[in-house]
């Protein structure tokens, strides 16, 4: 992924773990658990890592506070401005039919690539859900696997499952047996 050279981070504590947040000049463009799947861990992380502190960005701090209030149960949509440009253009199309998943509803990789056009192109949708930078404000949490299956979330499975149950998302989806808890 390619982000803006401007691009600025912040750190929140949330119930499901800290999060990394990303911002450049145009809007948010990254919300991850700590240590999840394909995190620009060097950006984040490394020695050349970006800006960290919320005051950089107004939208920075937008985030932080719209996200505490989702994960609170107090708010169901996000109202930020989004970079979405570090993707690819089938990527930041996914991305993009992906916001309009309402919250508590679920679609398949395979309903989401019909959507965008492409229904033979399941495999290549669900690679870019797997890469979404922006999770839970971008909601790949809302894909399921075929015939409704609990699967897939860089996050984990367990922060996924968490996510849904929040949302009110019906409790045919959850498996029998609960899931490990995230640290």
């Amino acid at each position: 992924m390619q982000f803006h050279p401007l691009t600025v981070q912040a750190r929140a504590d949330t119930p499901l773990g800290p999060v990394r947040l990303a911002a450049s000049p145009t809007g948010l463009s990254g919300v991850w658990f700590e240590g999840q799947r394909h995190e620009p861990t060097a950006q984040l992380h490394g020695p050349g890592a970006w800006a960290l502190g919320p005051g950089h960005y107004p939208v920075l701090q937008e985030a932080v506070h719209q996200l505490q209030q989702y994960l609170a149960g107090e708010r169901q949509h996000f109202d930020l401005p989004l970079d979405l440009s570090g993707g690819t253009p089938f990527q930041q199309a996914v991305w993009r039919a992906l916001l309009a998943i309402p919250s508590g509803a679920t679609t398949s990789y395979g309903a989401l690539a019909r959507v965008l056009g492409s229904p033979t192109a399941v495999r290549a949708v669900g690679a870019a859900v797997g890469r979404n930078p922006i999770s839970i404000v971008v909601p790949c949490h809302r894909v399921l696997g075929a015939g409704g299956a609990l699967t897939g979330y860089a996050g984990g499975l367990a922060r996924k499952q968490a996510l849904l149950r929040l949302e009110g998302a019906p409790p045919s989806i959850f498996p029998s047996q609960p899931l490990p808890a995230f640290a």
